[in-house]
């Protein structure tokens, strides 16, 4: 039985890991086409000469680090008040925001920053790509910070309150270091969640505000290039490091 369950966890995984690691063994490739004839690494310069690719993932990099950064710290404090509250409405609506479908939280943001624009002198552009990362992201980090605080013992911050302490520094001294490794993997998850973002991206972005996802889609409708099996080789690497960072908190975070 063990051994038949094994077997079908590595089809499982052979299957969805086989196109990347294809991707991957042909962003080595000196040809242009799928038809092995050597090793080179032709196709990474090629990328990463790119200036258009550069910008785009500047653009990934910044919107990336700063709508995290925010939905991090928001999603942490919605959390704590809703472990503190316990309000199963304002749990309901959290999950209603993951299971809304990418393009209809889309046009619902790109209708609300339209309706915004007749008061507010704003355009499309990075700010509003930021502000629509961090909505899709704020109920991934309430979910991982929430799970951490459902297996704390609230007497805790009670007992620092009973000994002097305010409710602030209660949390700050307290819960707050307990829920650090949560709060790092959420923060990573989001990181991932906005740097890989394309759908509310294309409907929220200005002209001068082009992602590395919304580069890779457009160019591959100019035509496939190896380069572009380049630069997903080392976006897959480097988020698939990230993923592995989080799932080694979580674990952290479970122990303790």
């Amino acid at each position: 039985m063990k051994l038949s369950l094994g077997l079908a966890a590595a089809a499982v995984f052979a299957f969805l890991h086989a196109p990347l690691a294809v991707l991957s063994l042909f962003s080595f490739n000196a040809s242009r086409f799928t038809v092995w004839e050597g090793f080179s690494l032709r196709w990474y310069r090629a990328a990463l000469r790119d200036p258009a690719l550069a910008e785009a993932a500047g653009n990934s990099f910044l919107i990336a680090l700063i709508s995290a950064a925010v939905a991090t710290v928001a999603g942490t404090l919605a959390a704590y008040g809703m472990w503190k509250r316990q309000d199963r409405i304002l749990l309901g609506g959290l999950y209603l925001s993951l299971v809304t479908p990418e393009i209809v939280m889309g046009v619902a943001l790109l209708a609300l920053f339209q309706f915004a624009f007749r008061w507010l002198d704003f355009q499309l552009g990075m700010f509003t790509v930021v502000l629509a990362h961090v909505a899709f992201s704020i109920a991934f980090v309430v979910i991982v910070v929430s799970a951490r605080l459902r297996t704390l013992d609230r007497t805790l911050e009670e007992a620092a309150m009973d000994l002097g302490a305010g409710e602030w520094h209660a949390f700050r001294l307290v819960t707050l270091p307990m829920l650090t490794p949560a709060i790092l993997a959420a923060a990573l998850l989001a990181l991932t969640l906005s740097f890989d973002d394309y759908v509310i991206t294309s409907l929220v972005a200005g002209v001068d505000s082009e992602t590395l996802p919304m580069w890779i889609y457009a160019s591959a409708r100019r035509g496939v290039s190896p380069a572009l099996n380049a630069i997903s080789a080392l976006v897959v690497v480097l988020f698939g490091l990230l993923i592995l960072l989080a799932e080694a908190l979580q674990r952290q975070t479970g122990n303790r």
